[in-house]
């Protein structure tokens, strides 16, 4: 069962494994990681598309069956085994919105024509043509042709995807899906895999949202939780532009006291980088900001989620090079001082209620630093953040604290700051 104060932990298994860059290792590899993230503090691994597909795995070209370059089906059974008897849940990627052209029904199409009677899974003009010269136009997700759009209108398409989900939580067991680009799928689609999610016992769908409200996606209808792409951008624009009314201002907006607040009560996946973008390190500017990233992504509301080789601080340029280089093959995980960092965090999170269930409420607010509360019942904490290369002050009320991080007992009517520094209070 997924909690809201779990800590997730994503990999991009083609990449991870190897598969991209022709290393020999399988989706057992994954494995060589479990003492990892047991001292991350990791409590669900969120694994990018592991099925047959054309070439990044987001082109699928079979539901069933593992993509050969990661295994087997036994094998990945295996993991996900090992993983739940290690007390860690998986959610896997479900790509529901398009196909790759080596998917099976496509290729009856495009050898079977007028005749094919897989024609209306997708959106086929026979009287048109296409880049690769089919004699056909078909329609791709936003011009990319490599990948075939379904049409979720159709039963047998519903069908075949609702049996392979099915498929996933009978045999492998997992958990849970995060529905990539989950903005293009129809919203009568996502409210039918909320009923046959709901058919399942805490099963959790977690959709790919990039901008809107994201309540016309996150209710109780159709997605459990989405993305959280505003507040993505908010955090490293923030430290980058020493402007913290950024993220201030969407934290508020999301999460604030006021009655117009969009998403209390709900929890959005967080995150500062996953495999669609720069890694963190290499978007600052400044490297003492990285561990205040941090810092915000476990203390705002919401459910954080780490990118593989992000929590020892690698680095990759989404600009310089292909998306291949966002995601790597590595051997073996490093554990440093960022590690350890965000370890710590891990543990204040999943343990503080205040943190994970708690209402946001901003307390002050300056261009270099900040402070806001996060408030369950009687319980409060105080994150106070400065972002600055000089000592900082704050009054934020009367009374005594302890910092959950530090241990150090505080007086919160005379907060210092170092420079580049946080604390996180805990009202005594």
């Amino acid at each position: 069962m997924i909690e809201y104060n779990d800590i997730f932990y994503e990999i991009y298994p083609l990449g991870f494994c190897g598969a991209l860059s022709h290393q020999n290792h399988n989706i057992k590899h994954i494995l060589d990681y479990l003492d990892h993230l047991k001292k991350l503090n990791i409590d669900v691994l969120y694994l990018a598309p592991i099925f047959q597909s054309d070439n990044h795995g987001y082109d699928t070209q079979d539901y069933f069956k593992i993509d050969e370059r990661l295994g087997t089906n036994e094998d990945f059974k295996e993991v996900v085994e090992v993983l739940h008897a290690s007390g860690i849940k998986v959610v896997i990627d479900g790509v529901f919105n398009h196909v790759g052209r080596g998917f099976w029904a496509f290729q009856d199409v495009l050898k079977n024509c007028y005749n094919s009677k897989y024609k209306d899974w997708f959106y086929i003009n026979f009287d048109g043509n296409n880049a690769y010269d089919d004699h056909l136009w078909y329609e791709g997700w936003e011009n990319h042709y490599e990948l075939v759009k379904l049409n979720l209108f159709n039963n047998e398409v519903r069908e075949h995807l609702f049996a392979a989900i099915d498929f996933w939580h009978d045999y492998f067991k997992v958990d849970g899906l995060r529905l990539d680009v989950a903005y293009s799928l129809d919203h009568d689609f996502i409210k039918a895999l909320r009923q046959k999610a709901n058919t399942f016992e805490d099963f959790i769908l977690i959709g790919e949202l990039l901008h809107g409200d994201y309540n016309y996606f996150v209710n109780e209808k159709m997605l459990h939780s989405c993305t959280n792409y505003e507040c993505y951008k908010g955090i490293y624009s923030s430290m980058n532009d020493l402007n913290l009314f950024e993220i201030a201002h969407s934290l508020n907006r999301q999460f604030g006291k006021e009655n117009w607040c969009l998403y209390r009560g709900k929890h959005l996946l967080n995150f500062v980088d996953n495999h669609d973008v720069s890694r963190i390190a290499s978007i600052l500017k400044e490297s003492k900001h990285l561990p205040l990233v941090y810092v915000l992504l476990f203390t705002m509301c919401g459910m954080p989620c780490i990118y593989y080789g992000s929590e020892w601080g690698i680095k990759a340029d989404k600009q310089k090079g292909s998306d291949d280089n966002l995601r790597p093959y590595i051997d073996k995980p490093t554990f440093n001082e960022l590690s350890e960092h965000i370890s710590k965090l891990a543990y204040i999170h999943k343990n503080e209620k205040a943190l994970y269930d708690g209402n946001y409420e901003n307390i002050f607010i300056n261009n270099q630093y900040m402070a806001f509360k996060r408030q369950y019942n009687q319980e409060e904490i105080y994150v106070a953040i400065n972002i600055s290369n000089q000592k900082q002050a704050m009054h934020l009320l009367e009374g005594k604290a302890i910092c959950l991080y530090s241990k150090q007992h505080y007086d919160l009517a005379n907060i210092e700051l170092n420079p580049y520094s946080f604390v996180i209070l805990k009202k005594e």
